[in-house]
């Protein structure tokens, strides 16, 4: 079984980095800085893509009540994101230090854009922190134990 990651996801990831590339074609201190901050994200990005948020494909199914044995294959992703998950909020730590760095060289090149940009960005690791990276692990629990509780009957059996 595949695991998608939800469409908006997917196209608020390419937004940001759209809009990073972008940026990172500035002249000067603010393009310097933007080409920093990219080097930073994208190895975050990819590691997101490929463990933090295709779990999240399956939380429309699970909210209507559907279960099956084949989303076992997606406690493989939430057991590593699990594992991986300090290491991904200190790299949320570092992303937002060059955030900073960019926002205040932004700031003295009167660059309002890129500071909206920032804020964003900032706005988009908080919710990844606090919303995205635990809906995906919870996905994995309710998996494991919806898989555990049917195994039940057939141990009694």
């Amino acid at each position: 079984m595949t695991y998608e990651i939800p469409i908006p996801l997917q196209q608020e990831h390419e937004q940001l980095h759209a809009t990073l590339r972008h940026i990172t074609q500035a002249a000067g201190a603010v393009g310097e800085a933007a080409r920093d901050l990219a080097r930073l994200m994208h190895p975050h990005f990819v590691k997101e893509d490929a463990i933090a948020l295709p779990p999240l494909g399956l939380l429309e199914t699970l909210a209507s009540g559907k279960v099956s044995a084949e989303m076992a294959g997606v406690l493989r992703l939430t057991d590593e994101l699990r594992a991986e998950l300090p290491v991904m909020l200190a790299e949320h730590r570092t992303i937002v230090a060059a955030l900073d760095r960019l926002e205040q060289i932004a700031r003295l090149a009167g660059r309002d854009d890129i500071i909206e940009f920032a804020q964003a960005l900032r706005l988009h690791a908080e919710t990844e922190e606090k919303v995205m990276y635990p809906a995906a692990i919870l996905v994995g629990e309710f998996i494991r134990l919806h898989l555990a509780h049917a195994a039940e009957p057939a141990l009694l059996a």
